[in-house]
């Protein structure tokens, strides 16, 4: 049987970061009532944790719209976003004393695989999440 699979396209105009959770949200809530996944509520927070992050780094690092295309089974989903900057994300080394640029660090945290790579539009970053702990 084939994963679920649904795309969007965001502007990145303000209000896109939460358009994009409530697109995850309600997939999350499609893949509970046609895959029977048995995702917890903590998967809510995560998934949306992830699809956040990554989402926000589209829009501070490119310069145009950007797409979140999402593919789930009963036990994991797959987040990736695809936007037009050819520069590769950066991981830097865990600081607690560092202000800002965690987003990396947190999907990395979350997420079972993250894998990032440029594609003729730009580059494409994916985080697949396992449902179950």
């Amino acid at each position: 049987m084939e994963p679920l699979r649904r795309a969007a396209h965001f502007t990145g105009e303000p209000g896109c970061i939460a358009e994009a959770r409530a697109f995850a949200s309600q997939f999350l809530e499609q893949l509970r009532t046609e895959w029977c996944a048995t995702a917890d509520r903590r998967a809510d927070g995560d998934l949306l944790l992830v699809v956040s992050e990554l989402v926000t780094n589209a829009e501070r690092h490119s310069n145009g719209p950007y797409i979140l295309e999402l593919e789930g089974t009963d036990s994991s989903v797959t987040v990736c976003v695809y936007d037009s900057s050819s520069a590769l994300p950066r991981a830097y080394p865990r600081d607690p004393e560092r202000v800002g640029r965690h987003g990396l660090e947190i999907v990395y945290a979350l997420a079972s695989e993250v894998t990032a790579e440029r594609v003729p539009v730009g580059k494409r970053v994916r985080a697949r999440y396992a449902l179950s702990p």
